[in-house]
């Protein structure tokens, strides 16, 4: 494992000085989105409508209410609970390179995505009735709970949860989970296919106040509890043991970070499908600009992972309009250089 540092306070900006940084990129971010597509609403139009000057025709609210601020909502929520999951995570493992994937979530959800799309047509036609649009989100996020739970199991000894057990098992189940989407992929008819390809890139296209109302209980407390890890966390950061001199529970801080990471990531990865790097970049960006102190990596996390997926998303659904790009292309398309980066940064200290 890397340690992660206490920041030097001396050298960087303050934190206050950060957050209103980043409530205004967001604040403009979210602006630009609103009024970025292929219908008619520029944002010239909506904050003419937003200041009183001008009202919205009924196509352009319809467009505003039902479309754009679902997406926009749901984009925020999804790259939050991501960018607060990957900071949880580099916390608990002490190693900037970590990701929500480590606990098995991406690919116990992933399997359960494939599930309910290559054999959603075997279901009752009663359950399928009840269930309606929302097989697929909810077969992910029950995917990616029970592959927490079976991994928390194997980690767990004498009381004791042992971060590397789970890091190999996490990539045992990881393959595991690959083979069996694999033959269900072999399986898969034409349609399915599409499906399946455009899922686990990742996209916002389905954003509904219904689909965002499933999710939200899962990650709204988990990106506004976390901070109360933080100061568990930085302990952490100088070894187990250092933080039980501390006074720190360090089993129960492992429980709760692990239980945090997966109910955030598995809720945001079941309404949105796969989408990466945002749980790596985001973290490494803002220990670079205010240090590891997780008092403010968290909440900033949360703010910055929330403006670059809608970001992404304004690029995926610009660059190649009327089309839309899945937007785990244009985060990989992004994330990927940083990564690497962090890699070639990293790989001294590493030992890679």
């Amino acid at each position: 494992m890397v340690a992660l540092p206490l920041p030097d306070e001396g050298s960087r900006p303050k934190p206050r000085h950060i957050t209103l940084v980043l409530l205004a990129l967001a604040a403009g971010v979210s602006l630009l989105s609103l009024g970025t597509g292929a219908a008619g609403l520029p944002p010239a139009r909506l904050l003419a409508a937003l200041s009183g000057i001008d009202a919205l025709t009924p196509a352009e609210s319809l467009i505003l209410h039902d479309i754009r601020l679902p997406r926009l909502a749901m984009g925020l929520m999804v790259g939050a609970a991501l960018a607060v999951a990957g900071a949880l995570m580099q916390g608990l493992f002490r190693n900037p390179l970590a990701d929500p994937g480590i606990v098995g979530v991406g690919a116990g959800a992933g399997l359960g995505a494939v599930l309910a799309i290559v054999l959603g047509g075997l279901l009752p036609p009663a359950l399928a009735a009840l269930i309606g649009g929302q097989l697929v989100p909810f077969a992910a996020f029950l995917g990616g709970w029970i592959a927490t739970l079976i991994l928390a199991r194997a980690a767990m000894s004498g009381g004791r949860t042992s971060v590397a057990t789970l890091l190999l098992a996490g990539i045992a189940l990881g393959a595991l989970a690959g083979a069996a989407t694999g033959i269900l992929t072999f399986l898969a008819d034409d349609q399915q296919l599409r499906d399946l390809t455009f899922w686990s890139m990742g996209s916002l296209a389905g954003a509904s106040w219904a689909r965002i109302a499933t999710a939200l209980p899962l990650i709204l407390p988990v990106v506004l509890l976390a901070p109360l890890l933080a100061r568990a966390l930085n302990g952490l950061a100088l070894g187990e043991a250092q933080a039980a001199h501390m006074g720190i529970a360090v089993e129960r801080t492992k429980r709760l970070t692990i239980l945090a990471t997966a109910a955030a990531a598995g809720a945001a990865t079941a309404i949105a499908g796969g989408i990466g790097f945002i749980g790596i970049v985001v973290p490494h960006l803002l220990r670079l600009a205010c240090g590891p102190d997780h008092r403010t990596l968290l909440p900033h996390a949360a703010l910055l992972g929330g403006t670059l997926l809608v970001a992404a998303d304004m690029i995926a659904r610009t660059l190649t309009a009327p089309a839309e790009l899945p937007i785990g292309i244009v985060t990989a398309t992004l994330g990927a250089p940083i990564f690497l980066w962090i890699l070639l940064r990293r790989r001294g200290l590493a030992g890679i």
